[in-house]
């Protein structure tokens, strides 16, 4: 097996999974943080379980799930479609590790916006769509940046859930932490190596994505970025 597979496979499903964890994370925390929702503690508990949760605790729960006898295994097998031991299910294992860490970044980057912004483009006609692509989203899309990153960083590790639910099959649902582990395991340092060095210069380049969305969200909130920390300058006086 080349050493390839399991790092495209890596990237493959944490580039899927990070997608809907954004359409779903953005979606959830726009509603919770614009709406009334009834039993929104308890809504939110679910969302951020698997966040405390051990991942093996996660897995097994996916697998009784998706598994054979499981609601959603079940109503699947009918339509002849198969989840558990694919790449597929490591997607499904990586979006639910994910996607509390993408609501919780939404969320924040949701909350910092200034509602005068909002409120000013309602008092002019707009629609509450329009008010939050035009307003709300280009305002927190540097924290929203930071979660995606933060996000794919935690898909791209997945380990325990990804296990127990998709297994540990070379070229269909090994990804670089399982290929990691069976390569130690094998006393294959050689190999373990070089996924060890891909995942640090992933790790790094994530790290920088999210520091620049850090700057970028600082920039946007103080309104003339780095500079304003150092006090008074041509720029005007500081805010009181």
């Amino acid at each position: 097996m080349s050493i390839l597979s399991p790092i495209l496979l890596s990237l493959r499903v944490a580039t899927i999974a990070t997608a809907i964890t954004l359409v779903i994370g953005l979606a959830l925390a726009r509603l919770f943080t614009t709406r009334a929702v009834p039993g929104r503690g308890l809504w939110e508990s679910l969302i951020l379980l698997p966040l405390v949760f051990p991942p093996t605790i996660t897995g097994y729960l996916l697998l009784m799930f998706f598994g054979r006898h499981g609601p959603a295994g079940a109503l699947l097998a009918r339509l002849g479609v198969s989840v558990v031991f694919t790449w597929s299910a490591a997607v499904i294992a990586s979006v639910t590790v994910s996607l509390p860490l993408m609501y919780q970044s939404c969320r924040a980057a949701l909350l910092g916006v200034d509602p005068q912004y909002e409120n000013a483009a309602r008092t002019l006609g707009s629609r509450e769509g329009r008010v939050f692509l035009r307003i709300a989203l280009p305002l927190a899309a540097p924290g929203i940046l930071s979660g995606t990153a933060l996000s794919f960083a935690r898909a791209l590790g997945e380990f325990g859930a990804t296990l127990l639910i998709a297994g540990n099959i070379p070229g269909r649902t090994q990804t670089i932490p399982l290929a990691l582990y069976s390569a130690v395991e094998g006393g294959r340092s050689r190999e373990a190596n070089i996924l060890l060095t891909v995942t640090v210069v992933l790790s790094f380049a994530l790290i920088i994505v999210m520091r620049w969305g850090e700057r970028r969200g600082y920039t946007a909130r103080d309104g003339r970025g780095p500079r304003a920390a150092r006090g008074p300058g041509k720029e005007g006086r500081p805010r009181s």
